[in-house]
C-alpha cells in the first residue's frame, strides 16, 4: 500500500510538509496566540487521559507513527515559509470505501487569505491521485463560521447533519458533514479552486 509519505505539496504561497520536533517553539506560539480562537474547536477525550500531557516531541513521533503505517497524514501548513496552522488526513480506509476525513486549522492572523481552502485542495488531490481513494469528508462544527466558510469556498456537498458525532469541548457536540468523491472533479479539487479563487478572495 503507498501511503504517499512523506509528501510536500506546494500551491503558490502554501505549502504542505511533514510536521516536524523543531517545530515545536513556532507551533507552540501559534496556538498560544490564536488559543481563544481555536480551542472552542479542539477535540477533546470524554474519558480523562492519565499521566502527563505528551511533549510536543511526542506528539509529532505519534503523528509520525501514524503516517508510516498509512493511518493518518499529519501535514504542517506554511504560508510564504512560516508555519500557518496544521492539516491532518485522518481515518483514512481502502477496501470497498476508500475515504479519509481532512481536518485543519489556522492562526487567527492568517485566517482569511485563502490559506486554508488551497491546503484542503492540495491534500484532497493527494489523497485522490496519490492514495487511490474515493471519498474525503469535512466535519465542521455548525457554529464554526469560519471553517464552514472554507468547505463553501471549495464547493463541496452537504451531505447534513451527525448529532453528538464528536467530543468537543467536554461534552459531545453535533457536526455538518461536507463530503466530496472523485467522480465530482477528474481534473483535481485544487483545479476547481483555481477557477473558484479570483471571484472568491
Amino acid at each position: 500500500m503507498a501511503t504517499g509519505w512523506p509528501a510536500v505539496l506546494t500551491e503558490g504561497n502554501v505549502t504542505l510538509r511533514p510536521l516536524r520536533r523543531s517545530d515545536s517553539h513556532a507551533w507552540l506560539a501559534l496556538r498560544s496566540d490564536s488559543a481563544a480562537w481555536l480551542e472552542p474547536w479542539d477535540a477533546t477525550s470524554p474519558v480523562p487521559v492519565p499521566g502527563p500531557r505528551p511533549t510536543f516531541g511526542q506528539f509529532v513521533r505519534s503523528l509520525a507513527a501514524q503516517a508510516r503505517t498509512g493511518a493518518a497524514l499529519p501535514f504542517a501548513i506554511d504560508y510564504r515559509g512560516d508555519l500557518a496552522g496544521q492539516l491532518t488526513v485522518s481515518s483514512i480506509t481502502y477496501g470497498s470505501l476508500r475515504s479519509a476525513a481532512i481536518g485543519y486549522w489556522v492562526g487567527r492572523r492568517v485566517a482569511g487569505h485563502g490559506i486554508t481552502p488551497t491546503a484542503v485542495a492540495l491534500a484532497t488531490d493527494h489523497c485522490f491521485f496519490v492514495l487511490g481513494l474515493h471519498r474525503i469528508e469535512v466535519n465542521i462544527r455548525p457554529e464554526n463560521a469560519p471553517s464552514l466558510r472554507v468547505v463553501e469556498k471549495l464547493q463541496l456537498r452537504d451531505e447534513g447533519l451527525r448529532e453528538r458525532y464528536l467530543h468537543i469541548a467536554g461534552e459531545w457536540a453535533d457536526h455538518r458533514t461536507f463530503a466530496l468523491t472523485a467522480e465530482e472533479v477528474p481534473d483535481g479539487l485544487l483545479a476547481r479552486w483555481r477557477r473558484l479563487r479570483p471571484a472568491l478572495t
